[in-house]
């Protein structure tokens, strides 16, 4: 059974990855780095800001730091103790894949889905009530995520881990984000009945 899995895991990532051709490697290629969402960071910043002002805006920063530094580090720890081969560095893909960037480090999970599902669930979670659009944030962890197999560096698998990881560590932190903001603000109103 497992066997099986780990086929099918390969044939789709052989698939997803031969989808992409040449005239959109740069638009990938960009899309992967964590740099280029920065705008979108900051707007989700300016957003926290706006709904909680003086009512919580350093607790709830803290906690969304907190959840980047704990899907991070989880994420780091499993890599080095699974410590699977990236596609990209694996031989028997040297054929088949279209191979656009070569890290060193380990493949299982994806630091990239964590992550951005982990930070985006958060800001969904967090920000919905008063920004009901705030669901078109998903655009980004799906691109993001996607583009870890379009440069051969991930297995579908390491992204759909990667993906449930984050979005789990996400609805841990709301827990306490329920509990430390939304019922002891700083002004001793409940922010949920503003």
């Amino acid at each position: 059974m497992l066997e099986k899995l780990v086929e099918y895991d390969r044939d789709i990532l052989i698939f997803l990855n031969n989808l992409g051709v040449e005239n959109y490697d740069m638009f990938w290629g960009t899309i992967t780095q964590p740099i280029t969402w920065i705008p979108l960071y900051l707007l989700a910043i300016y957003l926290i800001f706006q709904t909680y002002k003086n009512r919580g805006f350093l607790k709830v920063l803290l906690l969304v730091i907190a959840v980047l530094l704990t899907t991070s580090g989880l994420t780091h720890l499993v890599k080095v103790w699974v410590a699977r081969i990236r596609p990209s560095g694996n031989e028997d893909f040297t054929e088949v894949l279209r191979i656009l960037l070569e890290p060193t480090s380990f493949s299982f999970f994806s630091g990239h889905a964590a992550t951005s599902f982990a930070m985006t669930t958060i800001f969904v979670l967090i920000l919905r009530d008063k920004y009901k659009w705030i669901n078109v944030f998903y655009i980004w962890p799906l691109l993001f995520s996607f583009s870890r197999i379009y440069v051969g560096v991930h297995y579908p698998s390491d992204i759909l881990i990667g993906a449930m990881v984050g979005t789990l560590i996400a609805f841990g932190y709301y827990q306490i984000h329920k509990r430390w903001v939304l019922q002891n603000p700083t002004h001793g109103e409940t922010i949920a009945n503003r």
